[in-house]
């Protein structure tokens, strides 16, 4: 659990959020953009993406907690700060994301008409640029090499910092904006 003043940021693992779930006591919500959330998401999460969150789109209800959760965690401590911005006294968020709820073993609802993942974007076009990058680095110009020197470094602050650029700009694309479930 993390503290900012008055402000509590509680951490709750799969297995807690899934009994809550079962009580009927909490309100989930998705912080992942349309297009994640199209392609899968936990049964009973509500959207609110990242990228246009309003903290007046989440319910202050005494009676049900409000977990909020993305793929790894990182996102909705993102959103959770934007909460407390908001005079939310106490935010809960679901430790490791999507990510720890699937490898609990728990069912996710899963739409194989979706977009494909964001993650899998990142790989298409980091990949891509790295080929492009060292094909014409090889052929053209060795100034081309530094192509593929930006996205190793951009993929390295990713890993570091779990914050990927290229993620956050692909998730702004149309068709990673629509959120048909």
């Amino acid at each position: 659990m993390a503290t900012s003043g008055l402000k509590t940021l509680q951490t709750i693992d799969a297995q807690t959020l899934k009994q809550l779930l079962e009580q009927d006591i909490v309100t989930l919500i998705d912080v992942r953009e349309p297009g994640e959330y199209a392609g899968e998401h936990i049964p009973g999460a509500r959207l609110v993406s990242l990228s246009q969150f309003d903290p007046h789109k989440v319910p202050q209800d005494e009676d049900t907690t409000v977990v909020l959760y993305c793929r790894s965690g990182n996102r909705s401590k993102m959103a959770a700060q934007k909460l407390f911005d908001a005079g939310f006294n106490a935010v809960t968020h679901l430790d490791s994301g999507l990510g720890a709820w699937k490898a609990a073993g728990y069912a996710t609802k899963i739409n194989r008409n979706a977009p494909i993942s964001l993650m899998r974007q990142v790989q298409i076009v980091a990949g891509s640029l790295v080929f492009t990058g060292t094909v014409l680095g090889a052929f053209v110009s060795p100034w081309f090499l530094i192509l593929s020197g930006f996205v190793g470094a951009g993929l390295m602050f990713a890993g570091i910092t779990d914050t990927c650029m290229l993620a956050m700009l692909l998730a702004k694309l149309p068709y990673n904006q629509r959120s048909s479930v």
